[in-house]
């Protein structure tokens, strides 16, 4: 389920947003469980706990089975360590009750939070991206991107928007979603199939983008975490999965504009307004002002720049962001470890552009309070920060994430299951663990300790299992009534078309989720199968370090 870093409950809302929200939860009929499965997934995920508490009560089920594995002798070899009579060192499970592990969890507590892989890279991100966003630059990009477009061709230009909206965490939510509905309305469309066309693009899409960007940075933080237990010093590439998340961009456009303009908007039928607000609404949008196409301008001059001063840094004398010590692809590494701070820089060059011209930002001080702004909104990512933190970090004290990556790998390799059927399998799970708990980096924290390890002993590599896990991410999130702006997109259909309920917009993106997961997985086959690049220096297969 999508969220600011894929962490849904901590996306900003401002308070009318959230005000309507907690409408739309009092209404009485919407109160109501839904019958059949989604009634059943409404109820079974309602019982679940935050995030926060469910890495809390994982933690407290992780002390009792560590100190089980520990007094059955739970081991396996070390698939790369070997010692000095060439014998592979043997992985004894850890007790976390043992005297080392308590005091290591007391005395290491700051470091363990601190030194938690995506923290740095979600904090340094948003401190530019809060500035782009509160500027009004995100806002104003989707609407000048969508406005104009000619009737056959609006929705894919929604679509394309709204996957690339994603790069703008709540902006695309509560400004594109309700906006695509008005431009429906107005090119004589029904306005329902604006909205769920937007939220197939922002939710069902969720990875699909031409850019890697925040949730790039924030699951391979994961990532590189769990890649850690096997390998040491193993570096995460944020764009690992530039190539294959642009396909499926790519993949997915047809297919919301197929299921839209075929299935969705045909049953809908013809729109006829039923307030007066729908009418006037359905007059047309508001267009941009002179000040909101200045910032616009002065915000491409500045994302020209800073691609120009990065190509710089790259290929100009000195090369510092080049390894020329390295070779083959290696030599990019600096290049790519960069990119979480290129991203920064962009969007608060870009941001502060925008603002300045459009008049939204007076002077450096404007600045700074957003900066602070946008770490404010981070508080519940801090918390479930903490919480997965500290269960990533006992996972590898216990030693049971490397000992159920050997042990799992051996089974899955005496399947003989081919590389594609693994990350089919992947995708699949996840798609039906995110009807429960719908934060992708909170199911990516519970999932990479096991599954990057594992694939990693059987040739596939961390970004390849990254991929598979993000194509499952996506293409439930928009059936679920659990999505924490389910009830928001509710909201926006019943002003158009009031007795609008929870099962209607559940079935209305039910069509969505299914093609949207089919054609994920026939991509995932397709491109491992042909083993292409996810990204630059990032391979499908991994071949593990000899053994020393």
């Amino acid at each position: 389920m999508p969220a600011i870093f894929g962490l849904a409950p901590e996306r900003r809302r401002d308070a009318a947003e959230r005000e309507i929200i907690l409408q739309v939860e009092k209404k009485p009929a919407d109160a109501a469980p839904s019958k059949g499965v989604l009634g059943w997934i409404e109820r079974t995920g309602n019982k679940l706990p935050d995030p926060a508490f469910l890495f809390l009560y994982l933690i407290g089920g992780l002390v009792v089975v560590s100190v089980v594995a520990d007094l059955l002798g739970y081991s396996a070899p070390h698939p790369t360590e070997k010692g000095e009579d060439g014998a592979p060192v043997i992985i004894n499970a850890t007790s976390l009750f043992s005297a080392d592990n308590i005091r290591r969890l007391w005395v290491d507590m700051p470091t363990t939070f601190t030194h938690f892989h995506p923290l740095g890279y979600v904090l340094v991100v948003m401190l530019g991206a809060g500035v782009a966003e509160r500027t009004g630059l995100f806002a104003a990009a989707m609407r000048s991107a969508v406005r104009g477009a000619p009737k056959f061709l609006l929705t894919p230009m929604v679509a394309l928007v709204a996957m690339m909206g994603n790069l703008a965490a709540d902006a695309a939510y509560v400004v594109l979603i309700p906006l695509s509905a008005v431009l429906y309305a107005a090119a004589g469309r029904h306005p329902i199939a604006g909205i769920t066309a937007a939220f197939a693009g922002v939710s069902g899409g969720f990875s699909a983008n031409l850019l890697p960007g925040q949730l790039d940075a924030l699951l391979f933080g994961i990532t590189e975490a769990a890649a850690e237990l096997i390998v040491p010093g193993w570096n995460a590439n944020i764009a690992g999965n530039w190539y294959f998340i642009a396909a499926m961009l790519v993949v997915f456009l047809p297919v919301i504009w197929f299921v839209t303009d075929r299935i969705i908007e045909p049953k809908l039928g013809k729109f006829i307004p039923e307030s007066d607000a729908a009418k006037q609404a359905a007059a047309g949008d508001t267009p941009l002002s002179a000040g909101e196409k200045k910032g616009l301008a002065y915000a491409g001059i500045a994302l020209v720049a800073v691609v120009i001063l990065w190509a710089f840094f790259t290929l100009g004398p000195g090369t510092p962001l080049i390894d020329e010590t390295a070779v083959g692809p290696g030599q990019l590494t600096p290049f790519f470890r960069s990119l979480v701070a290129g991203f920064f820089v962009l969007f608060l060059a870009a941001g502060w552009a925008y603002g300045a011209a459009a008049g939204s930002i007076k002077g450096h001080r404007d600045v700074v309070r957003m900066m602070t702004a946008s770490m404010a909104d981070l508080g519940y990512y801090l918390i479930l920060a903490f919480f997965a933190a500290h269960f990533v970090a006992m996972f590898g004290w216990s030693n049971l994430g490397l000992i159920f990556a050997v042990q799992g790998a051996h089974a899955i390799e005496t399947s003989g299951l081919p590389m594609p059927a693994l990350l089919a399998l992947l995708v699949i799970l996840t798609a039906g663990v995110n009807l429960f708990i719908g934060s992708a980096s909170a199911k990516w924290a519970l999932l990479a300790p096991v599954m990057v390890p594992m694939l990693m002993l059987l040739g596939v590599s961390p970004e390849a299992t990254t991929a598979a896990y993000r194509v499952g991410d996506g293409a439930t999130n928009i059936i679920t009534p659990l999505m924490v702006y389910f009830p928001l997109i509710l909201t926006f259909c019943q002003r158009w078309k009031a007795d609008f309920g929870i099962g209607s917009l559940a079935a209305a993106m039910l069509p969505y989720s299914i093609w949207i997961l089919i054609s994920g997985l026939i991509l995932t086959f397709v491109w491992i199968a042909l083993g292409l690049p996810l990204g630059p220096g990032a391979p499908v297969r991994y071949e593990m370090p000899a053994a020393g």
